[in-house]
């Protein structure tokens, strides 16, 4: 348990990162409440200043750094969110970054990352890839890797966002939350298990290149291919030599439930037509899950939309009923 994130790291990154980024609201839909007979709240994270959740950690690691590691700058691998969130935090911050992606991310996320004057590397076409990227130029340049999960003080920023949770829906008995290389559901159920003992804590992620319920089957991690798919900024690896949120999932999550493309665009068509919010593919996941009939709610339930930086030309295309899976994507 030494390398678990506790609650103390939790509050204390909320401290640091108050009036840097946004508290975002929490709303009450009562399409889902009156559907499934429980109170089913939103976290809009896509109101995010930079789109998505990930503003938190990268906000919260970069402030932990030395001045020497702020002089020497940042890298990191990215399927598009952190990368977003980290040339932000670092151009607030006047510190060099770089972010190291594969070819599986979408065009406008990149262009979101060069307008905020980050240095962009596109390698290969995994996240594996673009993190041999990353180990090279901290080997040669020295520059510090800030990862977009694996890391204490990114999980502990995540984490503030179960904090808001808690704080806002105190009876809170189960929260749907994004599955990727975990960091955000590992962060957030540490501080929701602390808060509130009783909650389960869900994890939601698509079936085409699952790579952390893939590694909890096996015991370990193990590589997983990365695969095109609606909720890109879900996919990637979680590293083979995973220290933090491999076991915190493993030990933390109640469960962890898979969708099909077709589900997953039918969360993104439910969050605009009947919640009037624009979220991409990895966003829409916790509602997918509960319409999929994937999980049973049994109380007042928390659904995370964590991001909304989708391709909008996409997003016309899967809101009106032509698309369901990435492989139509132009």
């Amino acid at each position: 348990m030494s390398d678990f994130v506790t609650l103390a790291d939790i509050e204390g990154a909320a401290e640091r990162i108050r009036g840097r980024v946004l508290r975002t609201p929490m709303t009450r839909s009562d399409i889902l409440s009156d559907r499934f007979g429980v109170p089913v709240h939103l976290k809009l994270e896509h109101y995010q200043t930079t789109g998505a959740f990930k503003l938190r950690g990268a906000t919260n690691a970069l402030l932990r750094l030395s001045p020497d590691e702020r002089a020497r700058g940042v890298v990191a691998a990215s399927t598009g969110n952190h990368g977003r969130a980290l040339a932000y935090a670092a151009a607030a911050q006047g510190v060099r970054a770089v972010i190291c992606m594969s070819r599986l991310v979408p065009r406008n996320k990149l262009d979101a990352i060069e307008r905020l004057g980050a240095e962009i590397r596109i390698v290969g076409s995994s996240q594996d890839d673009a993190q041999g990227e990353v180990d090279r130029l901290v080997a040669e340049d020295g520059l510090v890797m800030l990862p977009p999960f694996d890391h204490a003080d990114i999980i502990a920023g995540q984490g503030t966002i179960g904090l808001e949770m808690a704080e806002d829906v105190p009876d809170v008995a189960l929260a749907l939350i994004q599955l990727s290389g975990g960091g955000l559901a590992a962060g957030i159920a540490a501080a929701i298990k602390a808060k509130r003992p009783r909650a389960r804590v869900i994890g939601v992620s698509m079936r085409r290149g699952a790579a952390m319920a893939t590694s909890l089957d096996a015991g370990r991690p193990v590589a997983v291919e990365e695969l095109p798919t609606l909720a890109d900024s879900l996919g990637g690896g979680i590293g083979l030599a995973n220290r933090y949120t491999f076991p915190m999932i493993r030990d933390l999550l109640d469960g962890v439930v898979l969708l099909d493309e077709a589900e997953i665009a039918e969360g993104i068509r439910h969050a605009y037509a009947q919640e009037r919010e624009i979220v991409e593919g990895g966003g829409a996941v916790g509602i997918a899950a509960l319409l999929a009939g994937k999980v049973t709610p049994d109380g007042p339930t928390v659904l995370l939309l964590s991001g909304r930086n989708i391709d909008m030309d996409l997003h016309r295309r899967i809101v009106a009923g032509g698309q369901s899976g990435p492989d139509e994507d132009a």
